[in-house]
């Protein structure tokens, strides 16, 4: 490709403006953010990332208007069959209602492979459903609710998970005093137990849940705080800057943490059997020039771990709405960017299937969600 061309494209992508764009121009700002990927990716290219360009683009808008998404759930190959959800679909939770104040979305879409979106879940406020979200593969979805009745963190509840079946009904609850804004999550799914590790914003702790799990509930066998120590605020524009993204390594029992304020990944060990709390554990990536409110967190199949950025914290109009992938000795090694304007990347979530690779990710500037197949 022609390097002047690739420049000029280049720069024409930094004007758009999603914010800008009337509902007529959908089909405009969904080819041109497409464009916009695709060129950044030539920009940046490197043989031992994992990063791709983007091929599928969906709305996440529900018909009740719910925006803004935050949660990225792929549905595991092993559960069961009968529900209004299947294998190899993708769950995106909504946080805002359609009057678009933050902490009161209500929704959780099903993305189906070959087939429209649809509504899978639809909750009574007040509730505001954040980027924990997890699949069991007994049939159950876990969703963390996060509320707020006037759209700002500083008037926020603590919340709760809510556990809803395989056919989108609501069956219990995880609420108790360590459960203190259910920011984002992951989980360690064995069957008829998991460890659900959650980060907690108004709290800046990490607790892991030992589940017990049948075919008809699910409860709480113990709760566990494993990590705490991280910035936490509110924010009147990103609602909360406190520890977000989450990933377990079972094989080392790590659990990796992205804190937005902190702007840092950090990995605490022992974090599947641990009885104590270990603080913040160790900083992995702290990188001034990449990292801008490190938020969402995925490992993709060749080891690296993925963070999204809330922009936020030290913001570079250059870099907005980043998706950076970095080693997991700190080596940054890719960057994408999700959308023209800041704020834009949130949840994500990585699926593999032998040699094939699904990464899925929100655009909530525009309330977007973009699904990437790879070969690995």
């Amino acid at each position: 490709m022609n390097g002047n061309l690739v420049t000029r494209k280049s720069a024409a992508c930094s004007q758009i403006n999603p914010n800008k764009l009337k509902i007529h121009h959908f089909a405009f700002l969904t080819a041109a953010i497409l464009m916009c990927v695709a060129y950044s990716s030539v920009l940046k290219a490197d043989d031992r990332a994992f990063l791709p360009g983007p091929t599928r683009v969906v709305s996440t808008v529900p018909a009740n208007g719910d925006v803004n998404p935050y949660g990225v759930a792929f549905v595991p190959i092993e559960f069961p069959a009968g529900g209004t959800i299947n294998p190899g679909d993708v769950l995106v939770s909504n946080f805002n209602a359609s009057s678009n104040l933050q902490g009161t979305g209500t929704t959780i879409v099903d993305v189906p492979a070959n087939a429209p979106v649809m509504l899978f879940f639809q909750g009574t406020a007040p509730l505001g459903l954040t980027t924990a979200l997890n699949i069991l593969q007994k049939g159950f979805v876990l969703v963390g609710n996060f509320p707020s009745p006037d759209g700002t963190c500083g008037s926020a509840s603590a919340g709760s998970i809510l556990v809803i079946d395989k056919n989108g009904k609501l069956v219990s609850t995880i609420s108790d005093s360590t459960i203190q804004g259910p920011w984002d999550s992951t989980l360690l799914d064995e069957g008829n137990t998991a460890k659900l590790f959650v980060s907690n914003a108004l709290s800046g702790a990490v607790v892991r849940y030992d589940l017990k799990v049948t075919s008809s509930a699910v409860s709480v066998a113990k709760a566990t705080q494993i990590a705490s120590g991280y910035l936490h605020n509110c924010d009147p524009v990103t609602f909360v800057d406190a520890p977000t993204g989450l990933v377990y390594d079972s094989y080392k029992d790590i659990l990796y943490v992205s804190s937005s304020a902190d702007n840092a990944v950090f990995a605490v060990s022992d974090a599947g059997n641990r009885t104590h709390d270990g603080g913040i554990g160790t900083v992995i990536y702290k990188d001034q020039k990449h990292l801008h409110g490190a938020l969402g967190l995925a490992m993709a199949p060749n080891g690296h771990l993925l963070v999204t950025n809330n922009d936020s914290i030290n913001p570079d109009p250059a870099q907005p709405s980043e998706l950076v992938e970095f080693t997991k000795e700190g080596q940054f090694v890719k960057e994408i960017s999700l959308d023209p304007s800041p704020g834009g990347s949130f949840g994500l979530a990585v699926e593999t299937d032998g040699k094939t690779a699904r990464l899925a990710a929100v655009d909530d500037s525009v309330n977007l969600f973009l699904i990437w197949t790879l070969q690995n």
